[in-house]
């Protein structure tokens, strides 16, 4: 499980990794030619055989998600790419469309193919400049070489490929908030059902992927179901992108079967800082539970970190040493989640302003136990109330740091203070 399985990240270190001549000659394109051989319905079962689940955050297999579109319908089919990556510290689709943004073109393709869409659609965040313009080059290249537009490679197949900018907003990273901004209105969730396979992007059946998800087909294609299957665990298939960040010796992302351990990982990339301990950490972004240095042998799969009391999520580890203060990683997580609430429903938009109001009391140690309770009837009130993902996964921080770590709260009471602080603490000392 410690070896790693560089197939989206295996020509990253080449200088012209981005470009078409760089991707043909590492085999880019070739899964096309053998997808446009294939019958559509067959690549779908391919992809259902493969076990491919969602690589956004949800595990949703993948061709489930396609076969979800209805068999007829008078408006036509969409593909749409979610390439709003904005969760802090998620951040393994903008190196991916950086590096080897063909590798996502040549998804796409295979994809709408499948689905039987003639339109696809990737959607970016646009503070990302720099990977539109390398998105919108290779969308040029794929152009001029036949791969998209009419009658692609000959085969009579028919694609316009557009790259959408966002105005960016992390509630447009949530599938329908996402379409509404495509279509040029305020990015909101909207009220499901109807789900997007059924009405989405003008009213048409839609299918909306992760940019990882869309990125794994070629390789499926190429090499098989079985292939992918025999990669990760028995119901989380494949490899995925594991993005290490934070007080980490080498920090990066490390491509590796699902079901490998932070530990495992750790080990690949220096450890902890030197000189420090790990504390806690995020198996999958700021919206997940936080986990411990308990936590450090969990396979890193859906059912094993489910079963932890987390989520693997867009599996970006986050890794926090002994010098961090717990609640104040808290608080600014929930400022984000505040800022970046759509304000459509009450438990997100009041619950988010609340969190950042407590918080801020409790971090410079004005509040009592009390607090806490109230904190987690909050909690409470937001959970599984909100209109979409944005109100529980702001939760998750919050009751999953008290329950760990209820003592670090206390002490900012005792103190009067944080404790972290260099007038209060020793700790900070060769931080």
């Amino acid at each position: 499980m410690t070896t790693l399985t560089p197939i989206l990240t295996k020509n990253w270190d080449q200088p012209d990794s981005y470009t078409l001549a760089g991707y043909e000659r590492e085999g880019g394109y070739r899964a096309l030619r053998t997808a446009l051989g294939m019958e559509p319905d067959a690549i779908v079962q391919t992809v259902k055989d493969s076990g491919l689940r969602g690589r956004g955050g949800a595990g949703f297999p993948t061709g489930m998600k396609w076969g979800f579109l209805p068999p007829s319908s008078p408006n036509p089919r969409y593909l749409v790419v979610n390439a709003d990556e904005s969760e802090p510290g998620t951040c393994k689709d903008i190196p991916l469309m950086m590096a080897n943004p063909h590798v996502l073109v040549e998804g796409v393709i295979i994809s709408a193919y499948a689905i039987k869409s003639n339109h696809a659609f990737i959607y970016v965040r646009g503070e990302v400049l720099h990977v539109i313009r390398r998105l919108q080059r290779a969308v040029e290249e794929a152009y001029e070489a036949g791969y998209l537009g009419r009658d692609v490679l000959g085969s009579g197949y028919d694609l316009e490929l557009v790259v959408h900018t966002g105005a960016g907003a992390y509630i447009c990273g949530e599938e329908t908030a996402l379409l509404d901004s495509l279509e040029g209105y305020r990015g909101q969730p909207r009220l499901k059902p109807p789900f997007p396979a059924v009405a989405g992007l003008y009213g048409g059946p839609t299918v909306i992927n992760n940019v990882e998800s869309i990125s794994s087909v070629p390789s499926i294609v190429a090499n098989g179901a079985d292939w992918f299957a025999s990669m990760g665990t028995e119901k989380s298939q494949g490899f995925g992108i594991f993005s290490l960040s934070g007080h980490v010796t080498r920090p990066g992302q490390y491509e590796a079967p699902l079901g490998i351990t932070l530990r495992e990982l750790l080990d690949m990339a220096g450890g902890v800082r030197a000189g420090h301990r790990l504390k806690f950490w995020t198996p999958g972004g700021s919206s997940t539970p936080i986990f411990t240095d308990e936590h450090l042998d969990v396979p890193l799969d859906f059912e094993s970190v489910g079963a932890a009391g987390s989520m693997l999520g867009t599996r970006a580890l986050q890794i926090f040493d002994e010098t961090v203060c717990v609640v104040r990683a808290v608080l600014r997580w929930s400022e984000f989640y505040a800022h970046e609430s759509c304000g459509k429903c009450t438990p997100c938009r009041e619950g988010t302003y609340w969190y950042k109001q407590m918080l801020k009391r409790l971090e410079a140690g004005q509040g009592s136990e009390e607090d806490l309770e109230t904190l987690l009837d909050l909690s409470d009130n937001i959970l599984g109330r909100s209109f979409c993902a944005l109100g529980d996964g702001a939760t998750s921080p919050v009751v999953s740091s008290i329950k760990l770590f209820r003592d670090e709260y206390l002490r900012h009471f005792e103190l009067g203070g944080c404790p972290f602080d260099p007038a209060k603490s020793t700790l900070w000392a060769g931080a």
